[in-house]
């Protein structure tokens, strides 16, 4: 028995395999998504930030634009690589800023600060985003949990849909992964 498609992931499957109008289509349809994804990060940024949640969506547009031949296993799974687009988009930028200041212009902040995950100045985003590929080598489905719930703001239940797990196997990973990423980061700091 075929499973049927959802008139979203066939636009996807279409974009993906070279139709151009696809896209057109699609926009709309994911438009609001990305923008409450940007904004939920751009709320975390440092005040007087120049990345607003509607710059970084259409960054995020500008990179998928050259996204070919992928083969979309759905809505959650073109989200997650939309939230690992934002993550690069937000930590070059981080470290952009930071290397232009004088001594790298990263600061020590707060360990209970990493519990939440809210980098909220330049330093925590970078050391997080150094914890979290660190983290990849050890081990990439916890990495990829935090990206998609942090970066991506998918919920427990739209991650294990998107990693092909358990909401339990997530709840657990993601409990896991934040305490490694505290216990790493206050070492680094």
């Amino acid at each position: 028995m075929k499973q049927e498609v959802s008139e979203t992931t066939q636009l996807l499957l279409d974009w993906a395999h070279g139709n151009p109008a696809a896209l057109d289509a699609l926009t709309p349809r994911i438009y609001k998504e990305l923008r409450r994804m940007a904004a939920g990060l751009t709320k975390r940024e440092r005040a007087g930030h120049t990345l607003e949640a509607t710059a970084l969506v259409h960054e995020v547009y500008i990179k998928l634009i050259d996204v070919r031949q992928v083969d979309w296993k759905g809505r959650a799974h073109f989200f997650a690589a939309c939230a690992q687009i934002m993550r690069r988009i937000l930590v070059d930028a981080a470290r952009k800023r930071s290397a232009n200041k004088h001594g790298g212009g990263l600061e020590r902040f707060n360990v209970d600060d990493v519990l939440h995950l809210s980098p909220s100045k330049d330093g925590r985003l970078v050391a997080l985003d150094d914890a979290l590929a660190e983290l990849q080598e050890l081990d990439p489905r916890r990495a990829r949990i935090v990206e998609l719930r942090y970066f991506g703001g998918l919920s427990v239940e739209e991650t294990a849909g998107a990693l092909g797990v358990s909401v339990e196997t997530v709840t657990r990973d993601w409990r896991l992964a934040r305490g490694w990423l505290l216990t790493q980061i206050s070492i680094a700091d």
